[in-house]
């Protein structure tokens, strides 16, 4: 099994530190809001890559955490008038509700950074002791970024590239502009724990290092978290516990690509942000899932008007199939362990959900010409997809089910439009483009668009 390691910038034979065991952190929300895409995406990447590591045979201690102290939350509360630790427990209510319903698996190990204060000060303390880290007057505690010669080394800079990719604050007690706070001292409104330098707080980046170490001790296999974590937050990261340490922290650095909306980044300043309880009113569980994992999780997800719409008309055709193979006599049951190696074949190639998705496409197609031919076969391979892909949460519901939900939003087409788009999609079969070209028109002057997908279609409205 091979992993693509940021660190080294290439995909790495797997290794674990202890044979048979693995230990895996991946960072986790900052409550100052709703749960959005961004989240579920990451959280969904990670459950199932420690399921696969399971699946592997591996014994996996999979940590996440809630940054539930920090600059954003006490601006929420601020906002709202609720005391931030009131803020943030609430969050965490709505965020793990939301998670549930798109029933991404619990962790081993929850961390809170509120219930890790007294670590986080041990942390500061000897980083301090070992000349890594000084105390301003004010009663800031900054470390000292030179005084770590490998800074740089997973975003791949050096100081001067650090340097112009850093926000720069105001604070003239910094020796550098690179040295990043490490506990902050306590400003009025604000929650404060006592601590050696005064009352204050922790800084974001050491949370993480301290929950980890709490979790873990020294070194880790996997440490996880989205693309734009890299730098400065992971690089601080590695900084503060190889100071620390003198250990290498983590073998393997994975980082999820990000979500954009119709191309653009997903953010709080665009007022783009798709929130997951809004997505999971909408749409199941299911269809959010195989929408996201059609791309390979290091790669931009770029979220169009049809990318959910078109993820549940190829669900309803793959579990139309299952219905039409009950209602033959032809149930899914049975193995077939191509399937199940193919998919092994793609997820031990760094994860690749797109490529073990891509082959549905085939299976699905094999299986409909199997059901017309009364081939009881058929069973071992609907059987298997259904054992195989609930790794990825798939194919989990009943079929029945899931198409009279979908029927529902489908029933305002015309049946003379369905039936055209039908006849379309043989002829696309059929290779008979101009055909297609024809049917497509006379739909389109029937008041809808047809987008073409793999073996499949979706219509909207003009």
């Amino acid at each position: 099994m091979k992993i693509y390691n940021t660190l080294t910038g290439k995909k790495q034979e797997f290794v674990p530190l202890e044979d048979g065991k693995v230990k895996m952190y991946a960072c986790g929300i900052t409550v100052s809001g709703e749960a959005h895409i961004g989240h579920a995406y990451q959280a969904l990447i990670y459950d199932i890559i420690r399921k696969y590591l399971e699946k592997k045979g591996y014994d996996v201690t999979y940590a996440r955490n809630y940054t539930d102290v920090d600059d954003k939350i006490i601006l929420k509360s601020n906002e709202t008038g609720i005391p931030a630790d009131v803020y943030a427990k609430e969050m965490i209510e709505n965020i793990d509700r939301q998670m549930a319903r798109l029933d991404v698996g619990e962790p081993s190990v929850w961390l809170k950074a509120t219930e890790s204060i007294s670590d986080i000060i041990d942390f500061v303390s000897t980083l301090i002791e070992k000349g890594h880290a000084y105390k301003t007057d004010k009663g800031d505690v900054y470390f000292a970024v030179e005084s770590f010669p490998a800074y740089g080394k997973l975003s791949h800079r050096n100081l001067e590239d650090a340097m112009n990719g850093v926000r720069v604050d105001n604070d003239e007690q910094k020796r550098s502009p690179l040295d990043f706070a490490l506990w902050k001292s306590a400003k009025e409104g604000e929650p404060s724990w006592t601590s050696p330098w005064g009352e204050g707080r922790p800084g974001w980046h050491i949370e993480c290092s301290t929950m980890n170490r709490k979790a873990f001790g020294d070194s880790i296999d996997i440490h996880g978290g989205g693309r734009d974590l890299i730098f400065p937050h992971h690089e601080n990261e590695i900084a503060q516990t190889e100071a620390l340490t003198g250990k290498q922290f983590a073998s393997y650095w994975i980082h999820n690509g990000l979500i954009k909306v119709n191309g653009q980044k997903m953010s709080k300043s665009l007022g783009n942000s798709l929130f997951l309880k809004d997505l999971m009113d909408k749409y199941s569980a299911e269809t959010v899932k195989f929408a996201l994992l059609q791309t390979n999780y290091r790669g931009d997800i770029n979220v169009t008007d049809n990318l959910f719409p078109d993820a549940e008309k190829h669900l309803i055709d793959f579990y139309t199939i299952y219905k039409t193979a009950a209602a033959n006599g032809l149930p899914a049951l049975g193995e077939d362990e191509t399937i199940d190696q193919e998919f092994d074949r793609c997820m031990d190639d760094d994860f690749n959900t797109a490529l073990a998705i891509s082959n549905l496409y085939g299976y699905f197609k094999k299986a409909k010409q199997m059901i017309n031919a009364g081939d009881k076969a058929v069973g071992n391979i609907l059987g298997q997809i259904r054992k195989t892909y609930s790794l990825l949460g798939l194919f989990k519901a009943d079929a029945d089910a899931f198409i009279e939900k979908y029927k529902k939003t489908d029933e305002a087409v015309p049946q003379e439009v369905l039936l055209k788009a039908e006849e379309r999609l043989e002829a696309r079969r059929n290779k008979d483009w101009a055909k297609s070209d024809a049917l497509r028109d006379e739909i389109l002057s029937l008041g809808y668009i047809v987008k073409d997908g793999k073996d499949s279609y979706t219509l909207t409205k003009k």
